[in-house]
């Protein structure tokens, strides 16, 4: 929070005022308390805001924002998520911004901010384990690659669409492509990579290496793609869990990374700060947060600001 505060306005949703003066407590604490932290009372059923937040969009006259009404369904997985379905619409409501449902059809328009990346050019990043595995269509059933394709283009203003194949193991989200590969800038991107052949996340990873090798960039040249190394398995009560340095959250000033008390941490952060040389890399110890499946990307949604020129169709932006 302290990296943050530094050079952006931070808003952090809470249950109740209780909650609120608690969090401010802790802030205070550790010397993060500033007039940039800002509080919702916006109850929810779980913190990953990532999933189930607004995602903002750009859009022509004048590059206004508006936020993208996605449907959240629990990962396809878990029913308490009423609350956290509704989020994304009170927000625009309160930042009066326009709610733009998402629909095939009748039909909601299932997705979650982690299941895809972009490079801010027209390129989103994502998984067919997510959103095109059978076993998990519980999301957006019956819908076909150049279907889920259509709507990317429709809503996110996606000219292309880079598709990748399993995510790593322990991941509660069906392949969520924020613990597998993220752009760095518009033309590189990080892939994680595993060299212990005896791993479970060897051989997917291989594939996805594979395949990427063979991906197109909205003007057809290659990304340059860079290896990012993977934690050793960390486990609670024998559950693998999705520990990954691709989960790093880029803000304005810094980028937080995830680290694991893992001797490839300084590898991961040497690989980022080698990329990204305009924002400082910040590790974060981030044990305790994967014990809940997720960790610094999952927990977090960046809003753009609404000053860059404006674009057609509407389009998702990095920060």
């Amino acid at each position: 929070m302290r990296h943050l505060v530094k050079a952006e306005e931070v808003r952090i949703l809470v249950n109740s005022v209780e909650h609120e003066r608690s969090a401010r407590a802790i802030l205070q604490r550790v010397g993060a308390e500033s007039r940039q932290v800002k509080f919702f009372h916006i109850r929810t059923n779980r913190g990953w805001t990532r999933d189930f937040g607004p995602l903002f969009l750009r859009r022509e006259p004048g590059c206004e924002l508006c936020i993208a009404g996605f449907r959240f369904n629990g990962w396809a997985k878990y029913p308490d998520c009423n609350l956290d379905a509704a989020v994304a619409r009170e927000l625009a409501r309160r930042l009066r911004y326009e709610f733009l449902p998402v629909k095939v059809g009748r039909r909601d328009f299932v997705i979650e901010g982690g299941s895809i990346d972009v490079n801010g050019c027209g390129t989103v990043l994502t998984t067919e384990e997510c959103l095109l595995d059978p076993q998990v269509q519980t999301r957006n059933p019956g819908l076909s690659r150049g279907d889920i394709e259509r709507v990317l283009a429709d809503y996110l203003g996606a000219t292309n669409v880079c598709w990748l194949g399993r995510g790593i193991v322990g991941d509660d989200t069906h392949g969520h492509v924020d613990d597998l590969c993220r752009f760095v800038d518009p033309r590189t991107m990080v892939l994680c990579r595993e060299v212990d052949p005896h791993d479970p996340n060897y051989r997917p990873l291989e594939e996805n290496w594979e395949r990427v090798q063979d991906l197109r960039l909205e003007d057809g040249s290659r990304p340059k793609v860079v290896a990012l190394p993977m934690p050793r398995p960390l486990y609670l009560d024998g559950q693998r869990l999705p520990a990954s340095y691709a989960n790093f959250y880029v803000a304005n000033a810094a980028v937080l990374v995830p680290t694991f008390n893992d001797p490839n941490d300084r590898l991961a952060l040497g690989v980022l700060s080698d990329l990204m040389t305009d924002r400082l890399i910040v590790g974060i110890h981030a044990v305790d947060l994967v014990w809940g499946l997720g960790t610094l990307h999952c927990l977090t949604q960046q809003q753009p600001a609404a000053s860059d020129r404006p674009q057609s169709p509407a389009r998702m932006r990095r920060q």
